[in-house]
Parts: structure tokens; C-alpha cells; sequence
């Protein structure tokens, strides 16, 4: 599933303007202001000298006129006041986005029905390790993704990319994914039948399932009309790692590399067309739904 954010790369354009935002405001307050300071020092000076001379003579002088040419001379020019406004709050949104909380949209179905077409969610960038923004470098370890995790990554055949899966094996797992049914390590995921489920949108009827794969479980849906085996999967990197067959597939993952999965089954282009994803790949972890216009019942946690 391709996850778009409200702009193409939001992170770059946010680290952009918050450099040069950033710079007229370091400039303004270091170099700028005190030479507005010191013109407007010079200027009042002037003034309060032209009024004690007409002072001394008898003349007597409306002083109120001081507070107003300093505050004309102090004032910030346009381009200067927007950017010192501008820049706190760009740095504030840039450090959330990169290192706390990012926003995206779910634009397509592969992950139904954990999330749906329209959600907005939220994405935990830090509980799998910090990374810098713009590079994606992990700088400090914290966390690694594990089985049942839905989590967001640069897609591994365009990093410039998001998508979003659930991942169903971690290094060193041996997968198995045969007739739909998934086998880890040699054991058998379990499948509870749930109501089928019906897509509004095309009012098509799919199998629904409670899939064990982790002690909370969750739903996945399966269409009886699609094949069981893997239509022409990608060489991808590593795909020595894989075999595949009429039944399904299997695979062991590599140190270093997840396999992901849709929760749509039969509708989602994953680990099993393009292969592994690396952990440079990894964006975060997604968590909760803060939105979705057309349904608001949709707001909420999921796993």
C-alpha cells in the first residue's frame, strides 16, 4: 500500500524552510536588531538634543513624538517578523515529525480491514530506534519491529516511497505461506472463521479470519477467486531465500530484513512479490487512527 503524506517529501521541505527561517532568525537577533539599536539610539539622541536646544530657548516641544520614531526605527522589516514568527513553529513540526509522531493516509485497501481507505494514522517514529531525518540513520537502538507489528517503511524498490504492512516475520524466521495459511518457525498460525466481509465499495463479499499470528490476534480477509500461489514475483535481492510453488511460498528471512504482509491478502503487493525489507527501510510503527472524514467511528487504536 502506497502511503502518501500531505506533501511529497514534507520532512525535506520542513528541514528547508526551517534552515532559512532559522538563519534570519539567528541573524535578526544577533546582528540586525542591534543595528536597528544602534541607528535608533543615535536618532533619539539627536532628537533629545534638537529638544533641550528648543527647550533652552523658550520654545516648548511635544515630546510624544520619541516613543513613536523608536518604535518606527525598531520595527522588524516584513520579511524578518514573518520568518521570526514562522520559524519556532516550523523547528516544533519538523522535530514531532522526525523524531515523535508522523502523520499519513491510507490511500488504497491492502491493509483492510485494519485499516481502511480514508484513515489518517499515526506513526511512532521513535519506538523502533532514533533515526536522523532526511537520511533515515538510526543513531540510537531502542526497540526492533516484531511479529504482528503494522509498520510503515520506505519501500524497498523506491525509498522515496511509504508503505504500510504488517510484519509476519523478523530475521531468521522461516516463513511458510501455503493454501493462505501462514507457518512460522514450524508452527501453524492459527485461523478462527469470522462474518464475511463486505467491501462497500465494489459489494464484493470476502472470507474474514482471526489470525493468530501474535496473543492479540487480528483480522484478515482472504478471496476464495484468487490463486494461492505467487504470480511472477520480482528477483528481488536475497531471493535465493524463497521457494515457491503452486501452494504458496517460502522464505527465510535474512539478519537485518523483514518480511511483510498485507491484511488484505489476495489484494496486496508485499514481501511476497518484492522481497525483504531491510531496517534502514523502517519509518515507525503505526498505532492509532486520529481520523477518517468519512467515518469518524474509525478514530481510535488498532493493532
Amino acid at each position: 500500500m502506497n502511503l502518501q503524506s500531505l506533501l511529497g517529501n514534507f520532512a525535506l521541505i520542513l528541514f528547508v524552510l526551517m534552515v532559512i527561517t532559522g538563519v534570519v532568525w539567528f541573524l535578526d537577533v544577533f546582528f540586525l536588531s542591534k543595528q536597528r539599536r544602534a541607528k535608533a539610539d543615535a536618532a533619539l539622541a539627536e532628537f533629545d538634543a534638537r529638544v533641550a536646544k528648543l527647550s533652552g530657548d523658550g520654545i516648548k516641544t511635544d515630546t510624544g513624538g520619541r516613543a513613536a520614531l523608536e518604535s518606527r526605527l525598531m520595527k522588524q522589516p516584513t520579511w524578518i517578523e514573518y520568518s521570526g514568527s514562522f520559524f519556532p513553529v516550523i523547528a516544533l513540526v519538523f522535530f514531532l515529525r522526525s523524531f515523535l509522531y508522523e502523520p499519513f493516509k491510507i490511500p488504497s485497501s491492502s491493509m483492510v480491514p485494519t485499516l481502511l481507505v480514508g484513515d489518517l494514522i499515526l506513526v511512532n517514529k521513535f519506538t523502533y530506534g532514533i533515526r536522523l531525518p532526511i537520511v533515515n540513520k538510526k543513531i540510537i537502538e531502542i526497540n526492533h519491529p516484531e511479529r504482528g507489528d503494522v509498520m510503515v517503511f520506505k519501500y524497498p524498490k523506491d525509498v522515496s516511497v511509504d508503505y504500510i504492512k504488517r510484519v509476519v516475520g523478523v530475521p531468521g524466521d522461516k516463513i511458510i505461506y501455503k493454501n493462505k495459511r501462514l507457518t512460522v518457525n514450524g508452527k501453524e498460525v492459527s485461523y478462527q472463521p469470522l462474518p464475511d466481509y463486505l467491501d462497500e465499495e465494489t459489494l464484493t463479499y470476502y472470507k474474514q479470519w482471526q489470525e493468530d499470528l501474535t496473543k492479540a490476534g487480528h483480522k484478515i480477509l482472504t478471496d476464495d477467486r484468487a490463486p494461492a500461489f505467487v504470480p511472477n514475483p520480482d528477483a528481488f535481492p536475497q531471493h535465493e531465500l524463497c521457494t515457491y510453488n503452486a501452494e504458496g511460498f517460502a522464505c527465510t528471512v535474512p539478519a537485518g530484513n523483514y518480511f511483510m504482509m498485507g491484511d488484505n491478502r489476495d489484494n496486496s503487493l508485499d514481501s511476497r512479490y518484492w522481497g525483504f525489507v531491510p531496517d534502514q527501510n523502517i519509518v515507525g510503527k503505526a498505532f492509532f487512527v486520529w481520523m477518517n472524514l468519512g467515518n469518524l467511528k474509525r478514530i481510535g487504536s488498532f493493532h
